[in-house]
């Protein structure tokens, strides 16, 4: 799986309140959500992102509440990927499980910044700044989150695989 977008660069310690801030845990629609994704960051956020664009940032992104709503206004506003040097692990595992994908890459983390066009390879955990002309590696997934991802989460992917097992 290639994904190709423009980075919006966030530094450390981006919680889930300001991903999406409480006042709006009562939407339950992922569109609804979007609407406001890093709105206590930066409000001008999702008047700038466009659909494939990548959030790159530094350490221990998505820290906070463990809720869902963070990394589902993520990928409802567009984005294809993030990429930082490290990762809440429930905000990982929640990413994973909607088929957003993240990438651990200090080096990516680093040498990237806003407006820089990025491509990404899944498969081979390599990232493209087409900006810069450098290239990064992460650690690839293994097939089967691989399969999960490309399949758009936990939830299609049971369902493919129970159809496949009928």
């Amino acid at each position: 799986m290639k994904l190709k977008g423009k980075v919006h660069k966030f530094g450390a310690n981006i919680d889930t309140d300001v991903i999406i801030p409480a006042r709006y845990l009562n939407l339950s629609e992922a569109t609804e959500l979007a609407k406001h994704c890093m709105e206590g960051i930066n409000p001008q956020f999702i008047s700038r992102v466009k659909p494939r664009d990548i959030i790159v940032a530094t350490t221990n992104f998505g820290c906070g509440s463990s809720r869902e709503h963070a990394p589902l206004a993520i990928k409802a506003c567009g984005i294809s990927c993030i990429i930082a040097k490290s990762f809440a692990r429930i905000f990982f595992r929640n990413a994973i499980n909607i088929g957003l994908p993240l990438l651990e890459c200090d080096e990516a983390a680093e040498g990237t910044e806003t407006g820089d066009i990025v491509e990404i390879d899944l498969a081979i955990g390599e990232i493209k700044n087409l900006t810069k002309n450098k290239i990064f590696v992460a650690k690839p997934y293994p097939d089967f989150m691989r399969e999960l991802i490309s399949s758009g989460g936990l939830i299609e992917y049971t369902k493919r695989k129970l159809k496949r097992e009928a």
